[in-house]
């Protein structure tokens, strides 16, 4: 029997239903009455097969691209629900007429957004994107949950592959832009370090020919080079002749640091570990800054921010002073994680680490780089977590486990106590699940 429904649907026609809808939905467990169901596949799922159950839930129509799926007239069968749910995304931001301001790079791009998120609010009502949903997914459910309140947009991206960022900025069209760094990560993907600096600039290029600006770092040498090299529309920062710069008082435990905002000079006191986000930080003024937001409120704002889903976070417990930073790792962010936890004057500091992921071909030498390093630091304990690091050869003051549970049997039997510990490592090691033996 076959049933009717609503075939190539023009997206301004399905625009028009997602207006009238409460908010959209990719997973039919979180359905509810006038949400809009999008039936995205994965590695191990097709959302076709679930899209009776969203609409069994409430939701008035189900967008498919399956016809064998079809069961009335409320399943909207699309040619791909993917490209459907970019096309509405960025049809829906051309009706906004807002500016966005997109956020990429190797490290930190996830911080300074929830720092200039912090920051804008203080005088805008701001939408940006939640947790990390900053792929081909996550930037089009960003933007379709901004509305007619949003005065200004973020949006972060991430990618692992070259033209990545290209297509989210051809989505979200945006007219500012940042890349915080430039580091080694998702090798695996990208193939050389070459081409993710190809693959971050692809924002530049698409800002330059949109002629929109771009807030880059002049302190950070690669990233001068980039921006000169393509004449681009700049904010600098970060550099005694810019107008917003800073220095490091001290990240003893938490970073604090003295800034210039124009004329006004004063004193930051975040809940960030690390002197590496000393850039994050300026960043976010920065923009403030642009955006003619008053000193007082750009420092209450960065003031006020407090880090989650472990990152960037300092948590005393009734043994141990914990610096968490387990949810993501890469050569560059870890060589600056030890250097910035060898550099701090407290004893007793002991450091656990876990492998770093997509790494491709380079994984072995630049863990083995990580390892050198570590040998040049004094640490009173050091703990690797992983099997890469586990199949390298180290001496016998380094102690190693295959994965984190293997680390947790060992922690039971082995306390660790009045110690200063840094956790850092990939997502994928799930080191935040010893942060309750320690």
């Amino acid at each position: 029997m076959r049933f009717f429904c609503l075939w190539n649907m023009e997206t301004e026609d399905l625009y028009q239903i997602f207006l009238k809808s409460k908010k959209i939905i990719i997973d039919s467990r979180n359905a509810e009455e006038n949400s809009l169901f999008f039936a995205l596949k994965g590695e191990t799922f097709d959302g076709n097969a679930y899209a009776k159950s969203a609409l069994d839930k409430g939701c008035p129509y189900a967008i498919i691209d399956k016809e064998e799926y079809v069961q009335g007239s409320n399943f909207i069968l699309v040619e791909n629900v993917l490209k459907s749910l970019q096309s509405l995304a960025n049809y829906h931001r051309k009706q906004l007429n807002i500016p966005i301001v997109a956020i990429t790079g190797t490290n930190g791009k996830t911080t300074t957004k929830e720092l200039v998120a912090s920051v804008l609010s203080k005088k805008f009502h701001v939408s940006f994107t939640k947790g990390n949903l900053n792929n081909h997914i996550g930037v089009p459910l960003t933007l379709l949950s901004m509305d007619n309140n949003t005065q200004l947009g973020i949006v972060e991206m991430g990618a692992n592959h070259i033209n990545e960022i290209k297509t989210l900025c051809e989505i979200a069209e945006p007219d500012f832009g940042i890349i915080t760094n430039i580091g080694k990560a998702h090798l695996e993907g990208f193939g050389s370090f070459e081409n993710i600096i190809k693959a971050k600039s692809e924002l530049y290029e698409y800002l330059k020919a949109k002629n929109g600006k771009v807030f880059y770092n002049s302190g950070n040498s690669l990233l001068k080079r980039i921006v000169e090299g393509m004449n681009l529309d700049t904010i600098a920062f970060g550099s005694l002749n810019s107008p917003v710069y800073g220095e490091i008082i001290s990240s003893e435990q938490y970073l604090s640091l003295k800034i210039n905002l124009g004329d006004f000079e004063t004193k930051i006191n975040t809940q960030l570990i690390g002197n590496y986000n000393l850039e994050n930080v300026l960043a976010a003024s920065c923009i403030g800054h642009y955006y003619n937001i008053e000193p007082e409120l750009i420092v209450s704002a960065i003031e006020e921010y407090v880090p989650t889903n472990n990152r960037s976070q300092f948590l005393k417990t009734t043994k141990n002073n914990l610096f968490l930073d387990a949810y993501n790792a890469n050569p560059t962010s870890v060589e600056a994680a030890i250097k910035n936890f060898s550099q701090m004057p407290s004893n007793d500091k002991c450091i656990i680490l876990g492998d770093m992921l997509e790494l491709g071909s380079d994984s072995r030498l630049e863990h083995q780089k990580i390892l050198d390093l570590l040998k040049e630091n004094r640490f009173d304990q050091i703990f690797l977590i992983g099997e890469i690091y586990y199949s390298l050869e180290n001496g016998n003051d380094i102690l190693k486990f295959k994965n984190v549970d293997e680390f947790k049997i060992w922690l039971e039997k082995n306390n660790i106590v009045n110690s200063n510990v840094l956790i850092k490592g990939s997502r994928g090691i799930r080191l935040e699940k010893i942060v309750e033996l320690l």
